[in-house]
């Protein structure tokens, strides 16, 4: 006898018809899974080969003695050796902490304020604004290396522009004791442009109805953007307290344009490249300054991320 499908029971009364099953979900083509692959896997590899696996390495190579001769089994392992050696008989290191130190102080308290302060005037829309944003982010196009040739037309001691107005011969760059102040303001010419682009973006993404609840409260332009538009723009802050520890961490081209970042102008990262690719070649001590340098990078990273992820899991 030929099955004959059942008609749909109807629905008495006080009962709910069931809902229909569910399809399947729907698979992407192979062509499109084959995209997302390569998308996730070219980048994630190009990370792991050019960041995670040097990194490892240095972390490696660091308990170790080696001068780039030879095979790896040359490699002479010493254990802590190359770090109690850095904090206790080699002279440059903590002086190059020191200037480090004032490098993030300098970023954060000149360039940093007065390129949110630029910001802020910027998104008032006054006349000629495009201009000016031109201008100050000129100089962040600029690699670090070049601005120190440029500002060596300032600092020369026999031709520079500073010595011929004011009719001295200070030697900016040469001089211990004020070559690290010279090129913290050669930074700070390139390090405020970058800073006012950022929060430039971030007044741009402020809601306009809190300017204008602060104005109809009667608040005053300063205090609408301290008590209001500032706390608003925390994740900016985050990001430009992060993007300032690196950048004073990672100072290196315009130190070693200038004199190779020795007398007076020693940095964590000039000490690195000293002793890998300097006269030294020593490629275990220089790791273990590069550990040490990716350490203190990676609290403040750490901190920034923590906030980012709280900040995620209260929205």
């Amino acid at each position: 006898m030929a099955h004959i499908d059942e008609a749909p029971r109807a629905t008495k009364p006080g009962e709910t018809a069931e809902a229909p099953p569910q399809g399947r979900e729907k698979k992407l083509p192979g062509r499109d899974r084959f995209t997302v692959v390569t998308m996730v896997t070219i980048p994630l590899l190009l990370v792991l080969g050019l960041v995670w696996l040097p990194a490892l390495l240095s972390v490696v190579l660091s308990f170790g003695k080696w001068n780039g001769f030879g095979d790896l089994d040359t490699i002479e392992w010493v254990g802590f050796q190359n770090y109690r050696d850095i904090v206790t008989i080699y002279p440059a290191f903590w002086p190059a902490i020191q200037h480090n130190l004032i490098w993030l102080a300098f970023l954060f308290f000149l360039p940093t304020l007065f390129g949110m302060f630029l910001a802020v005037l910027l998104d008032r829309e006054m006349r000629g604004s495009r201009i000016y944003q031109t201008a100050f982010y000129m100089p962040v196009v600029l690699s670090l290396a070049l601005i120190g040739f440029i500002w060596q037309l300032f600092y020369s001691r026999d031709q520079g522009l500073i010595n011929d107005v004011f009719g001295s011969q200070v030697d900016w760059y040469g001089d211990p004791d004020i070559n690290l102040w010279a090129v913290l303001v050669a930074t700070a010419w390139r390090h405020t442009g970058y800073i006012m682009l950022i929060y430039l973006a971030g007044l741009k993404g402020v809601d306009a109805s809190l300017r204008e609840a602060a104005a109809v409260d009667g608040a005053s332009e300063v205090k609408t953007f301290f008590h209001v538009i500032f706390p608003v723009m925390r994740p900016i802050n985050m990001i430009v307290i992060v993007i300032v520890v690196i950048e004073s961490l990672r100072a290196f081209d315009l130190v070693w344009v200038v004199n190779k970042g020795r007398n007076g102008l020693e940095l964590i990262g000039a000490l690195v490249a000293q002793n890998v690719i300097g006269e030294a070649t020593r490629y275990g001590f220089g790791s273990a300054l590069a550990v040490i340098m990716m350490l203190i990078s990676s609290i403040f990273i750490t901190v920034y991320l923590r906030n980012v992820f709280r900040e995620e899991r209260r929205g």
